[in-house]
């Protein structure tokens, strides 16, 4: 099977091709498909098994069809245990979204960077990135509204626990 036959728009069908993948992982084939179509995913699968596009492909197509927010609502909240982690997946989102039409913006925020210009960056942001703490830091300075978010994601929810961000994580959700 590849990447056509998973319901995947031409446009990103064309963008993958151009980021070198050959076929999808397995990851990929079961989780495509299930969140286009709106379903909640549990995924557990191997260090490079193509976890992050296996999410963020679907996001990056149902967002390419909407406007984007107004100020700082944001709709898809990846939430991940570390700040090269975030790093890590907003670049593949931000990969993606260049050979799209319409972009798609997404943002990291993370600690151990000022805060400022985090907050800034957030306007019209349709994907947002965040450690749990900074993400409540930003709360805290209302900063942001999670009350528009349609899509959660938990990457490397094991981690995200085994770190102490339980308590941060059930304020969050």
């Amino acid at each position: 099977m590849n990447f056509s036959q998973l319901g995947l728009s031409d446009d990103l069908v064309s963008a993958i091709d151009k980021s070198q993948y050959e076929s999808p992982y397995p990851i990929q084939l079961e989780t495509i498909p299930a969140i286009l179509k709106g379903k909640d995913i549990l995924g557990i699968a191997p260090t490079g098994s193509g976890k992050t596009a296996a999410y963020i492909l679907p996001i990056l197509q149902l967002y390419t069809q909407k406007d984007p927010p107004k100020g700082r609502e944001i709709p898809v909240l990846i939430l991940v245990p570390t700040r090269e982690l975030a790093i890590q997946v907003e670049e593949v989102a931000k990969n993606f979204s260049n050979y799209l039409k319409k972009k798609t913006k997404t943002a990291a925020v993370y600690g151990g960077v000022s805060i400022n210009p985090q907050m800034k960056g957030l306007s019209g942001t349709e994907i947002l990135v965040a450690t749990p703490g900074r993400l409540l830091d930003l709360i805290d300075k209302n900063a942001l509204s999670l009350s528009h978010v349609k899509i959660l994601v938990l990457d490397e929810a094991d981690k995200v626990l085994a770190m102490g961000f339980r308590e941060e994580v059930d304020l969050i959700l």
